[in-house]
């Protein structure tokens, strides 16, 4: 593929794209593995397709995350604001290394499994809401499920949750006229996080918020807009991409009754089929940009000092060059002593990992640090379901599947299922 090959405005991310990404990614690694687009806001892109140039960039020191380093940006649409962006998927090292060290401790497998209990009362809580043999997996389950568990994690109020909700909204929406809006949801969240964060200094909690507060290594602590920027992407990436990751995973075990019965069963781990679900259909379709710190190479193309870079998650976990039949749901692929839920530590995000394992969580120093929460999560929920409605099944199984419209997450918008 060629620029000439590119849609008449330029961008790779259209409808066809967001409809059925696996069929335009899989043209792409073979056509223009590494091919330059421009995002939906204008700003040019340079998007990287194989396994082997994702997960080498990844781990790439020359690749920055820092937006001090970008020379490409957007002709229109709402921007983070600076008191947001302190966080770690905007930092490098050292920053990056110190702002993580600090509070990579609370987001151990060891230190994850200790929200177990709660996480499955939670998950009970909804499970018994379920009436008259039919339900919405995704609204009356994965989002609710999603926004409670990463509240009570960070210790907000119940009464403060609404608001939450109606921000991330707005936030996630794809209307075109939803930049002013996106911009109040901002100013708003960050008003809320400040005062919350005060609130835990002064009235220290049992919560995840309370430890980063009090999170110190010989006399560093992190800073106000460290700790108001690294919430909010708490908030917001646990809570999109918690949900969708449970919804993934149902409506591949729905379509795959072989694997669905087999986990029921006892004879397959929950946690295989999650690893595999992130691997087969992430919730996270791209890497978060880079921006490249000098001239380099990627995949044999040139790209220039300051210009942007997306790595394609969703394309290189359905490499053929890396995985066997990649299109096949298979959750026999992956180790369960190396890969259930719980046990992988996201500190160690290399030890014991696979040679080749999937890109679901990332790679090398910016690998998920939420990955075990994550697993967690979706385990307890999806076993919690399908054991507690033997009969579940999809609704309508011929129903064509509607995707949330976005080039980044992937999830159903609903998902109606009976029992």
């Amino acid at each position: 593929m060629t620029d000439a090959d590119l849609p008449s405005d330029g961008t790779l991310f259209d409808g066809t794209l967001l409809t059925d990404p696996h069929t335009g990614y899989a043209h792409l690694r073979t056509a223009c593995p590494v091919v330059r687009t421009t995002t939906p806001d204008g700003a040019p892109v340079w998007l990287v397709t194989r396994y082997e140039d994702v997960r080498a960039g990844l781990a790439d020191p020359r690749l920055s995350l820092s937006k001090s380093t970008s020379t490409s940006s957007g002709t229109h649409g709402a921007s983070m604001p600076s008191a947001l962006d302190a966080h770690l998927l905007n930092m490098d090292p050292p920053d990056h290394t110190r702002v993580r060290r600090l509070v990579a401790p609370a987001f151990t497998a060891r230190s994850v499994a200790r929200l177990r209990p709660a996480i499955e009362r939670r998950t009970a809580e909804l499970l018994d809401r379920f009436q008259g043999g039919s339900a919405d997996v995704m609204g009356d389950f994965a989002t609710p499920l999603a926004l409670t568990v990463i509240c009570d994690v960070l210790g907000i109020a119940e009464e403060d949750r609404r608001d939450f909700r109606t921000w991330t909204d707005a936030l996630r929406s794809p209307a075109p006229d939803a930049a002013l809006a996106s911009r109040r949801a901002l100013k708003d969240m960050h008003r809320y996080l400040v005062g919350l964060i005060a609130g835990k200094r002064e009235r220290p909690g049992d919560d995840l918020l309370t430890q980063m507060v009090s999170a110190h290594e010989d006399g560093d602590r992190l800073s106000e807009p460290e700790l108001v920027a690294l919430a909010f992407l708490l908030l917001f990436a646990g809570y999109d991409n918690s949900a969708n990751l449970v919804g993934n995973t149902v409506l591949a075990l729905l379509t795959h009754e072989e694997v669905l019965t087999a986990l029921r069963s006892g004879g397959l781990a929950v946690g295989r089929v999650v690893d595999e679900v992130m691997r087969w259909n992430s919730p996270s379709m791209l890497a978060s940009r880079r921006f490249a710190r000098e001239d380099l190479d990627i995949g044999g193309v040139r790209i220039a000092v300051g210009e942007r870079i997306w790595m394609s998650l969703t394309s290189a976990n359905r490499d053929p060059q890396q995985f066997d039949d990649p299109g096949r749901f298979d959750p026999g692929r992956f180790d369960p002593a190396r890969h259930d839920v719980g046990r992988f530590d996201p500190a160690r995000h290399d030890a014991g990992r696979p040679e080749g394992g999937h890109l679901g969580f990332g790679h090398g120093i910016h690998y998920c640090l939420g990955s075990a929460l994550a697993r967690l999560e979706a385990g307890i929920a999806v076993e919690a379901l399908v054991r507690r409605f033997p009969s579940l099944r999809a609704a309508d199984p011929d129903a064509a599947v509607t995707w949330c419209e976005s080039f980044r997450n992937r999830g159903p918008l609903a998902l109606p299922v009976t029992w």
